[in-house]
């Protein structure tokens, strides 16, 4: 059991690699118990160890001391069997019969008669890695990864197997379904597997009957007097974000939050709230609301006009158009409209006192990924204003955060390179620097998917073979085998499967949240971190 590398993942994050899984549960548990400083989040996985920090120096610092770390023996618990009773009926299914040289009916039969043990979760909440006894079913992600893979599917990727437990993206190979609930919020533990379970499939002929959660019909009693914001009209999306919910990567639950942190603290700062309020995020700054009860509001983020209707019948307070970046009142039963401007992507309106929706799991941010946390704002939503403690001082107004272009219409993010460039060596770094990319329409909260600009090629690998799933950051560039980055933003999965060349850091991550569809993407390599050196007194222990 040891340690075999450290490697910088982006600006704020360690990937350690060891060289078996019991050392990864051995380092993750001693990890857990005694947190190095400025250690946010460890995400385990099947050969590495991810860890985020809370700054580049943290990050560096704990890069050399978790090489002096001396590891003990792994706790060994077989947890629970749970059995999984599943459909195959998988689209791939055919696909992994010719892959493996077996028969369809030899495929189900190899899936069912071993004993699958539950390594860690990761991607998403309730997906966890499934490690096989054996190497039958030892198969390749898709090279392009699917848009939307179904709630339920039953999948293969490499040596593992796992249950998706909602509809996402996904680049294994599906093989079959299941009914069987994988998360869910409303039991004591969430997560139907845990690490350390051992799952049996069962073939299954027959829909399971599962019995589904009563809906609450009745929304909490609001104290008398309660402020609200009652949506007219959410536009393409708008959603409640905050600062998030980090530190539970071991979950398969991914922090979320506002995708332009910068221009969400603005919004907050401008009608003095704290940092930690949630706003409304909107996209290409569409959006109409009405006051119930003064309110003081204001918008930052991508440009739009603000326009405020009067109370019908209000003869003294006319329409008016307000400034962005700039607090501003909405009097009772007056109508806030936004219109886009032009600029930017995202758009955070801030209320005095914060939106005072219910938390989960800490936060009130949604995951669009996930579905945690609060549902998309709809026509006839009703958000209640928080109460205001203390001092709460409305700011000046401020200039915009939006992140400009060059005089060629050309956006900067800076990247650090790694973890994984080595899998295309430094002319893969060249070409991902030394050509301009685009955004492509495809692209959400969790993450850009880019294209190629103007006689741009795609990157290449220099590796062949399977990369095992292993942790990753916002900001990370994922590169999939059609040689096609995706950016991952607030959004992400906390696993991915594909080689990381370079990550953004975290400074630009707010400007790359902010890039519409078409915009174009230079890339430049910022050099952040000093090698990583052991201590000279101090070696790598088994």
């Amino acid at each position: 059991m040891s340690i075999l590398a450290t490697r910088f993942a982006g600006s704020k994050a360690v990937l350690v690699e060891l060289s078996d899984l019991d050392s990864v549960l051995a380092l993750a548990a001693l990890l857990s118990a005694n947190p190095l400083p400025g250690q946010i989040d460890v995400l385990a996985a099947a050969s590495t160890l991810f860890i985020k920090a809370d700054s580049t120096a943290s990050a560096e610092k704990i890069a050399t001391a978790v090489l002096a770390l001396e590891l003990g023996a792994a706790g060994f618990n077989t947890g629970s069997l749970v059995e999984i009773p599943v459909h195959y009926d998988g689209e791939d299914l055919a696909e992994v019969a010719g892959l493996t040289g077996l028969s369809i009916e030899a495929v189900i039969n190899a899936h069912t008669q071993q004993i699958w043990r539950a390594a860690f979760s990761g991607f998403a909440p309730g997906f966890t890695y499934l490690m096989g006894e054996n190497q039958l079913l030892n198969v390749p992600r898709r090279s392009t990864p699917r848009k939307v893979v179904p709630s339920g599917a039953v999948a293969l990727a490499g040596n593992s197997s796992a249950v998706y437990p909602r509809q996402s993206p996904g680049g294994w190979q599906l093989i079959g379904h299941t009914d069987a609930v994988l998360w869910d919020l409303d039991r004591e533990k969430p997560a139907l597997i845990r690490p350390q379970d051992r799952v049996r499939f069962v073939p299954s002929r027959e829909a399971l009957q599962v019995s589904p959660v009563p809906a609450n019909t009745h929304a909490p009693a609001l104290p008398a007097g309660t402020n609200l914001l009652e949506i007219l009209d959410p536009g393409p999306q708008s959603l409640i974000q905050d600062l998030g919910r980090p530190g539970l990567g071991d979950l398969g639950v991914s922090a979320a939050g506002s995708a332009d942190t910068r221009s969400a603290a603005q919004a907050n700062r401008l009608v003095g709230n704290a940092p930690q309020c949630a706003v409304i995020e909107n996209l290409m700054g569409s959006l109409s609301l009405r006051a119930q009860g003064d309110v003081v509001l204001a918008v930052s983020g991508a440009s739009a006009t603000i326009t405020v209707d009067p109370v019908d019948g209000d003869d003294f307070h006319g329409a008016r158009e307000l400034s962005m970046d700039t607090p501003f009142a909405l009097l009772d039963g007056e109508t806030l409209r936004l219109t886009p401007a032009g600029n930017g992507l995202r758009s955070y309106l801030a209320v005095r006192g914060g939106i005072d929706v219910p938390r989960v799991l800490g936060s009130r941010s949604t995951d669009s990924m996930s579905g945690i946390g609060p549902d998309p704002l709809a026509r006839g939503t009703k958000l209640p204003v928080g109460a205001i403690h203390g001092a709460h001082i409305v700011g000046n107004p401020e200039s915009s955060t939006l992140p400009v272009p060059d005089a060629q219409g050309i956006y900067t993010l800076r990247i650090s390179p790694g973890p994984r460039d080595d899998w295309f060596d430094a002319s893969g770094l060249a070409r991902l620097t030394g050509q301009i990319w685009s955004v492509s329409a495809e692209s959400n909260r969790v993450g850009i998917r880019l294209a190629l600009g103007a006689n741009a090629t795609a990157l290449e690998r220099t590796r062949t073979g399977e990369l095992a799933s292993e942790g990753v950051a916002a900001g990370a560039l994922q590169v999939p085998p059609s040689g096609l980055p995706v950016l991952f933003l607030a959004d992400h999965p906390v696993t991915g499967g594909y080689p990381v060349i370079a990550g953004v850091i975290a400074e630009d991550l707010p400007a790359a949240a902010q890039l519409p569809p078409g915009a174009a993407i230079r890339f430049v390599l910022t050099d952040l971190h000093a090698p990583i050196q052991a201590r000279p007194d101090e070696g790598i222990h088994a």
